[in-house]
């Protein structure tokens, strides 16, 4: 409904400017710089985010016709310079959209979106003069290490893991795994603390995602499971002394307002390796605190995946 509101704006009179201009502000303004999406995991939030998604199409002038789980199609899409940033946040949108409010529907329906998110996330990439030119020359990874814009490579990454996580092994066959692993340490380079230090829960999620077994590395270049390297980058947004004494010398505070980050320490660590009253402990920690509003959409989800792992977890205790 929004969309086709917006569009008629559009077409009107120049007087009618400042009411786009608003619509546009509006949208944005849910989107805070480095942090999360600003709705609510409920049918408002996802109506609201079902409306930035088809403004923000609007503003870049997306056609009705344009497949967007198609690279080469959106990457064709002329969008000027100046709205990269626009482009960023239609990915981010996506990305939030199939994790948070696509999370009991098909999976076929949150590849879909996960797909549209990596496309926008690599036509931000690509409208990087010298990102082209790179790959053109040197190829992918090359042109991440020298990319500086950490929203386009972190939604871009993010979108893609996740479409390929339910048929992993055929994405680390095609190359994914030493293409996202650039891009991830090159967002951590860039600016740390982007979507509150999102990049550690990458490389974290990473390593622990890694085939664990030799014959399987070799279609990563021989990138094994490392669960050093998981508690390594864990370590950075988790405070836990007695797994990570010496690691990261002090925590941000907002780290641990953030709840995603003690659930997927919890997920991707302490329950792989068997530490079940840690990882009830840390779980429980998440449950006992408010969502509050500086997070409202990412709290809220991140309550839930604790509330269905901490089942799996007294199950294991015998509990």
């Amino acid at each position: 409904m929004m969309r086709h509101v917006l569009l008629a704006v559009l077409v009107c009179a120049v007087a009618s400017a400042p009411l786009w201009a608003d619509a546009l502000e509006d949208v944005l303004a849910l989107f805070p710089e480095s942090s999360d999406v600003m709705v609510p995991l409920t049918e408002e939030g996802k109506a609201q985010l079902e409306a930035a998604i088809e403004a923000l199409k609007d503003a870049l002038g997306v056609p009705e016709y344009l497949d967007e789980s198609s690279e080469d199609e959106v990457g064709r899409l002329p969008v000027a310079p100046e709205d990269k940033h626009l482009v960023n946040k239609l990915s981010q949108a996506y990305y939030s959209y199939a994790d948070a409010f696509l999370r009991d529907a098909p999976v076929a329906a949150q590849r879909a979106a996960f797909l549209k998110g990596k496309q926008w996330g690599f036509k931000s990439l690509r409208m990087n003069p010298a990102f082209v030119s790179f790959e053109k020359q040197d190829g992918f990874v090359a042109a991440v290490r020298q990319e500086t814009d950490v929203a386009a490579l972190f939604w871009a990454n993010g979108n893609w893991l996740r479409w390929a996580e339910p048929d992993i092994f055929a994405a680390i066959r095609a190359g994914i795994a030493k293409k996202s692993l650039a891009m991830s340490e090159r967002a951590l380079e860039l600016d740390s603390t982007y979507s509150i230090y999102g990049s550690y829960r990458a490389l974290a999620g990473f390593w622990q995602g890694m085939p664990s077994d030799p014959i399987s590395a070799v279609f990563t270049g021989g990138l094994m499971q490392d669960y050093d390297k998981v508690l390594y980058y864990f370590c950075h947004v988790v405070e836990e002394p007695s797994f990570c004494d010496g690691v990261a010398d002090l925590i941000d505070p907002i780290s641990l307002q953030y709840f995603e980050n003690r659930v997927m320490f919890a997920e991707y660590y302490l329950m792989p390796l068997g530490h079940w009253e840690d990882a009830k402990r840390v779980l429980e920690s998440v449950l006992a605190e408010p969502i509050g509003e500086q997070f409202p959409l990412y709290n809220a989800l991140s309550h839930l995946n604790a509330g269905d792992l901490l089942e799996k977890v007294n199950e294991e205790l015998g509990l």
